[in-house]
């Protein structure tokens, strides 16, 4: 089975795999679609962060497929059920995972990091990673379920969104238009910021959403803060930039007794000036990863047509040419490349 392979620093190639066999406790499924994630684009570059991933490695941990077989073990999935996992593999022991915070696990593993991914046309899994998909929602839509897992935690679990309130999402990348997707779905009133790379691809396709943004490169913030806020500041202000600037720009723009939610990895030391932050009692949160919980909402809201799947998901890159699709989203020339497995 052909694989994408990560040889080294923005290195993959396609590789001919054994087709994988399912231990007695695993399912073997068949990938219809798997994305390309930015934690995927700085594993491409073997970062700093990132270089304790063995290579080579097959990529991959956002993906949707169909079950093909089952070992003698497994009573939970059967054959032709369409699922999705959760690539982010807790211990079950450790203390976090006893105390109900699985997602921030001591000793987790993620799958196409720690041990072969999904960018393959088979893979192995354990049925206590996987979701089931219901019949009403496509295999192609189902492969965004990982990321959108991570938005419904940011906004329903890590935030207090109510309908109504005014939200500033920063940064237009898969993560910051999946979270400004949930927002708006709840009744929000959401504008998302960028940069002018941004303005080719990124914004135009959150304006295809239905929701506003702004090149802050081109307009003063401060000016449209003003004006759709009365001068207050946002209600709640999404940090998934991934860069040291966004928290320092989310305390300027976040209204007293708002909240701030920072869902990017800033890959460099951050510089806040914490008194007006206390003076404001603004209330400063994290958000990583997604739970159980999380990914059944982000079905559900997918199963709901609340979230444009047709919109976000980017086809246009091919499976036999890997290097394309991340270098053009390096270069944020896409948001959510999406290969298909499904015709091979």
């Amino acid at each position: 089975m052909k694989a994408i392979v990560h040889t080294g620093p923005r290195a993959i190639e396609i590789r001919e795999r054994e087709q994988a066999v399912p231990d007695a406790d695993e399912v073997l499924v068949r990938v219809h679609s798997a994305g390309l994630c930015g934690s995927d684009a700085h594993a491409y570059k073997y970062e700093d962060g990132y270089e304790w991933i063995p290579i080579p490695r097959t990529m991959g941990h956002e993906y949707s497929g169909e079950v093909v077989d089952v070992g003698d073990d497994v009573t939970d999935f059967a054959v032709g059920d369409h699922v999705v996992e959760e690539p982010i593999h807790d211990c079950g022991s450790c203390f976090q995972c006893k105390n109900g915070q699985p997602n921030v696990c001591q000793n987790f593993e993620i799958t196409g990091m720690h041990n072969d991914g999904a960018y393959t046309e088979y893979t192995t899994v354990r049925p206590r990673d996987l979701h089931l998909i219901p019949d009403d929602v496509a295999l192609g839509h189902a492969s965004i379920t990982e990321p959108l897992s991570i938005a419904t935690r940011a906004v329903f679990d890590q935030s207090s969104v109510t309908p109504g309130d005014t939200v500033l999402v920063e940064g237009p990348g898969p993560i910051g238009v999946l979270v400004a997707a949930v927002a708006d779905s709840m009744g929000a009133t959401v504008l998302v910021s960028g940069l002018g790379k941004d303005t080719g691809y990124r914004l135009p396709l959150v304006e295809e959403l239905g929701i506003e943004t702004i090149d802050v490169e081109a307009t003063d913030l401060s000016d449209v803060v003003d004006e759709r806020t009365d001068g207050v500041g946002f209600d709640a202000v999404f940090d998934t930039t991934g860069h040291s600037s966004g928290i320092e720009m989310a305390v300027d723009h976040v209204r007293k007794g708002g909240k701030i939610v920072v869902v990017g990895l800033p890959g460099s030391p951050s510089e806040v000036f914490m008194t007006p932050v206390v003076r404001g009692e603004v209330d400063v949160n994290t958000s990583y990863g997604s739970t159980w919980r999380n990914f059944e909402q982000a079905i559900r809201l997918l199963a709901a047509g609340a979230i444009d799947a047709d919109v976000i998901i980017d086809r246009s890159f091919s499976v036999d040419d890997p290097t394309a699709a991340f270098e053009a989203f390096l270069e944020s020339e896409t948001c959510k490349p999406v290969f298909s497995f499904a015709d091979r």
